[in-house]
């Protein structure tokens, strides 16, 4: 039975919004890609939802899930 240990260090988040230009920029992609996933449902780092009465989507990115999916640690940098 193998007894050894993985440990690992998670950064610290603050819960902030990853913007959707950072996501974009962070993996190679455009923004619509990173928009559409995420209401596609194939980007599970973020939500989007539309407002009643709205035609427009509102995004939230979550920093830790976008950190397990990517490996960058968001710290409130613009893009």
């Amino acid at each position: 039975m193998d007894k050894s240990k993985v440990y690992l260090e998670v950064p610290e988040f603050t819960g902030e919004n990853v913007p959707v230009a950072v996501a974009a920029r962070v993996m190679k992609k455009d923004q619509q890609f990173i928009r559409q996933g995420i209401i596609l449902g194939f980007l599970k780092f973020g939500v989007a939802f539309k407002k009643e009465g709205s035609s427009q989507y509102d995004y939230y990115i979550s920093p830790m899930k976008f950190w397990e999916e990517t490996g960058f640690v968001y710290a409130g940098e613009e893009c």
